[in-house]
């Protein structure tokens, strides 16, 4: 008897219902258009880049304008950048929140079929820069580095190398990793309690550790050595750390803000070991505290508000509470270039401080100028399944309610370059939204557990994504598909974290094993 091949499976069939749907939808661009008149705008300053130009609509594409463009600044065929369009419906609202269109393919598809505008009309272009360097996808497991005595419970790779690696652990230590040749380097032993939260200062000298013994304690990366006696002050457990940025600080007394169970944050001079300032308003744990490149603390707690403190004087600025249940994270448009400071792809460091300062500011301002104004955007997410977009130097109010996770909302993220925010849920996805209108943008799907933690990559056209489901998974953002699956723990992802040369990503989780990724 012959064998009957068995039935295709779903997953089979939906694939071959997609192929056909996107061979009946190849869309061609009539070629009895004519021209239309493109002018390109600087999204930053909003300066033109040169005169209007004609564009045969047949030719329109994102590639081809991209090379107009180039050529209009007269870039070198090896200095190309590439870039980002967006058109803005309407000129009259000057935050072009809810009008800006991206162009995804070309302008026939965008503009012109739609009917917003005809080959009559001028069209005016916003461009912004796309990273110029392309991050690889990591694909494979580059080392499985066994230390750990417990569960590790949060990860951080140095601001300027990506073969340094600081892990914090439910073992009461921290371990400093080369994650070249794959080996521990330094064990940070003090804490009596589990270590919850890590975090390098932005030039590189020094590392916090946060732990469930109700102090912080600063490290020296170089010889693992305790700086001084731990800082003691809060009566609960330490929740989350942030360095005030690299610009802000009075050379050579950087200082830190820690956010508690015990609900205040304590701003600490780490040279003096002194407590600066305490931060006491909320009413719940403050789940997690962010220091702004404008001089502001944000801060949200499990009293369901978001509050916004002057760093400098310690006074309260505004209190958001538009969410119904604990917020449980937050996070800034402008967190790559506050952690990265100074350093970047050319690993070009200036040799002096006033150097390093003047770049760490340009770099923050490049990072946050729309419109010729600096622009911090904040977004939380809670427990009542919701997220909020807010930007606090205009209003108090939300600019966006984001609406879509089935269960809690447990970590967002802003790209590199500001532009998508990604957040995880206890409902297994990863949604993708567009930063500017909080628009949504994609469903990631794939974890069958909860997602625990989401990072971008360097250039903001991937992200990965750790899970209860013990796998990790890199997403492309483009066309908001899986690119890569990457399993091998044996238990929970609970932290990663993308190297900021974007080479590696670090993971780990409850099988107690730092594992590193790369291409």
């Amino acid at each position: 008897m012959a064998t009957t091949l068995p039935p295709p499976s779903k997953r089979q069939r939906t694939a071959v219902a997609e192929l056909a749907r996107a061979q009946q939808d190849v869309d061609t661009i009539p070629d009895n258009l004519g021209s239309v008149r493109v002018q390109f705008l600087d999204q930053a300053t909003g300066l033109s880049a040169g005169p209007s130009v004609s564009v045969p609509v047949r030719d329109a594409t994102v590639k081809n304008l991209e090379l107009l463009l180039n050529t209009l600044q007269r870039n070198d065929a090896s200095e190309r950048i590439p870039y980002r369009f967006t058109y803005h419906l309407d000129t009259s609202d000057p935050t072009g929140l809810d009008n800006a269109l991206d162009v995804a393919d070309d302008l026939y598809h965008t503009l012109l079929k739609p009917g917003l505008k005809t080959t009559e009309d001028s069209i005016s272009l916003q461009y912004t820069p796309q990273a110029i360097f392309r991050v690889r996808a990591v694909s494979r497991c580059s080392s499985s580095i066994p230390g750990h005595g417990e569960a590790i419970l949060a990860t951080a790779f140095s601001p300027s190398s990506a073969s340094r690696l600081v892990t914090g652990s439910g073992d009461s230590t921290a371990r400093i990793f080369d994650c070249d040749t794959g080996t521990p380097i330094h064990t940070l032993k003090g804490h009596t309690s589990w270590v919850l939260v890590v975090s390098w200062s932005p030039d590189d000298l020094t590392i916090a550790t946060g732990s469930m013994d109700n102090t912080v304690r600063l490290w020296n990366p170089k010889t693992g050595e305790s700086l001084g006696a731990p800082l003691k002050g809060h009566s609960k457990w330490t929740t989350s750390l942030a360095w005030e940025p690299y610009h802000l600080q009075t050379p050579g007394r950087p200082r830190l803000a820690s956010s508690s169970k015990d609900a205040t944050v304590r701003v600490w001079d780490i040279v003096s070991k002194r407590i600066e300032l305490v931060l006491s308003g909320h009413k719940g744990s403050v789940s997690c505290v962010r220091w702004g490149g404008t001089g502001k603390i944000y801060t949200c707690s499990h009293d369901k508000t978001v509050k916004i403190w002057n760093a400098n004087e310690g006074t309260l600025a505004h209190t958001f509470s538009s969410h119904a249940h604990w917020v449980n994270h937050l996070a800034l448009s402008t967190e790559f270039v506050l952690r990265t400071a100074y350093h970047d792809h050319t690993d070009d460091v200036p040799p002096s401080q006033e150097g390093k300062i003047a770049k760490a500011k340009l770099r923050f301002d490049k990072a946050a100028t729309i419109n010729n104004e600096i622009v911090e955007r904040l977004v939380t997410a809670s427990d009542d399944f919701t997220i909020y977009l807010w930007e606090p130097s205009k209003t108090t109010k939300p600019l966006a309610r984001l609406l879509g996770h089935q269960k809690q909302v447990n970590h967002v993220t802003f790209s590199a370059d500001g532009l998508f925010i990604a957040s995880c849920g206890w409902d297994n996805h990863v949604k993708l939204w567009n930063a500017r209108d909080g628009k949504f943008i994609a469903t990631l799907r794939g974890h069958v557990g909860p997602v625990y933690m989401a990072c971008f990559s360097p250039d903001s056209r991937l992200l990965v994504s750790g899970s209860k489901d013990t796998t990790l998974k890199v997403w492309e953002i483009r066309t908001a598909k899986l690119k890569e699956d990457l399993p091998g723990h044996q238990d929970e992802v609970y932290a990663v974290d993308w190297s900021p040369d974007g080479s590696k990503v670090a993971s780990g989780g409850k099988d107690k094993a730092v594992r590193v990724w790369r291409h």
